[in-house]
């Protein structure tokens, strides 16, 4: 070896053990949560892993679904897309306008369902809050990202998807067959009941909604009630904005939320007082359904104390959230901000609890393999309608109970495991 080469080898070697060194140091001098020191921890545990693992592990494969599981732990409705998934994204997520009404989140690494769009190919099917889907197409969707899970359900009106799904009506995975439509969102209904109470039911917040429930509201106006009743069970889709909107319509001052980040200052949402339609007695109904913008308006009612709220603890979706492109190509769809109640609540961490707990009565439904499952009849009795209307007349309950985190039904735990024993990845 010669000279020249010696001197390019102890060269590099030099530089290769600072950077060790310097990476050591950092480590050993940074706080015990420091960023550093996880990343040592992360890079030693994947060490084990390729040398003692029973067999040669697929890095990438377990590189994936450490990503998957770290940006569900913080955030269930972030996406992880790789280079080929962000480009068939990009190329197709506003394409296609067929869709079987599902509302997603992460839950246990598979897909979860927020809710459905009442009348969608979904909610024809059965499906309701809380089922999972356990693969789509036969590919599972362990690990699978949010946002190409959704990008799959999408398609041209009139094809059909095949899923798998896991419910707590039905413990055993079962398949059905979806065919894609262009979803109607139901439209914003009121009647009077007795005792001149107002009803208005509102099941999504899509832009405009907001307009529609005014409108109602002025022809309610119209029949001189007493009271009024905003149900606002599975009422899942819609952005925060038009929560917002809808808060406004019953309040004339005082802040409605506001939205921070780490990198979003605060902005605070104040009530218009040019806005109101209603200073009628109110009372909200929620279930665990109730999301995004519905859940921004119950807040802002409860916490300003313009509404006793009724129902179960909502979902917890109510976020900004933003697309960051990485190096090689992936990207990450990932909450920037959050939206949080007046009363400093962030309401994707807490969701909503009423002020009156009350579990939504479902009968119990199993899915028939050899029909086409049907969705659940509804209780023959709202024991949710039926305690927002004593709440109206009678005023509410003294004290509150701990609320239940949603309903179930009877003798089946709301709640699977941690990791549902009977969810097999698909061959």
């Amino acid at each position: 070896m010669n000279s020249r080469l010696k001197a390019v080898v102890v060269t590099i070697s030099a530089c290769f053990a600072a950077v060790v060194l310097t990476g050591a140091m950092l480590v050993r001098s940074a706080p015990p949560d420091g960023a550093y020191r996880q990343l040592a921890v992360y890079t030693d545990v994947l060490a084990r892993i390729k040398s003692d693992y029973v067999e040669e592990p697929n890095i990438a494969n377990v590189t994936l679904g450490a990503l998957t599981g770290l940006l569900e732990s913080i955030d269930p409705f972030a996406s992880y897309l790789n280079a080929e998934q962000y480009k068939e994204y990009l190329k197709n997520h506003d394409a296609f306008r067929g869709s079987v009404g599902l509302s997603l989140s992460k839950r246990y690494g598979y897909i979860g369902v927020v809710d459905v769009v009442p009348g969608s190919p979904a909610a024809k099917a059965g499906l309701t809050t809380h089922d999972m889907i356990e693969a789509i197409k036969d590919v599972s969707t362990r690990d699978m990202p949010l946002a190409y899970a959704d990008l799959l359900l999408h398609g041209k009106p009139g094809t059909t998807i095949e899923l798998s799904v896991l419910t707590m009506r039905q413990p055993e995975p079962k398949k059905i067959t979806l065919t894609r439509v262009a979803l109607q969102y139901p439209p914003v209904t009121s009647k009077m009941l007795p005792d001149q109470i107002g009803y208005i039911e509102v099941e999504s917040l899509v832009p405009g909604k907001a307009g529609e429930v005014a409108a109602a509201l002025a022809e309610l106006n119209r029949q001189d009630p007493k009271y009024l009743i905003l149900d606002l069970r599975h009422c899942s889709t819609g952005p925060p904005e038009e929560g917002l909107i809808l808060a406004n319509l019953f309040l004339d001052k005082g802040l409605l939320a506001y939205l921070q980040g780490q990198r979003v200052p605060r902005r605070n949402f104040e009530a218009d007082p040019s806005k109101p339609a209603s200073r009628l007695p109110l009372v909200v109904i929620t279930n665990r359904g109730t999301a995004g913008g519905a859940e921004v308006a119950t807040a802002a009612l409860l916490d300003n104390k313009r509404a006793e709220v009724v129902g179960e603890r909502t979902y917890g979706d109510a976020a900004l959230r933003r697309t960051l492109t990485m190096d090689d190509g992936s990207a990450i769809i990932l909450s920037v901000a959050k939206y949080y109640s007046p009363g400093g609540k962030a309401i994707q961490d807490t969701a909503v609890t009423p002020s009156v707990p009350v579990a939504e009565l479902e009968p119990v439904e199993e899915f028939d393999e050899e029909n086409p499952p049907e969705p659940p009849a509804r209780p023959s009795e709202d024991n949710l309608l039926k305690k927002a209307i004593e709440v109206l007349l009678q005023g509410a309950p003294p004290t509150a109970k701990t609320p239940p985190k949603a309903a179930q039904p009877t003798g089946v735990p709301r709640e699977p495991p941690r990791m549902p024993p009977n969810i097999v990845r698909p061959k």
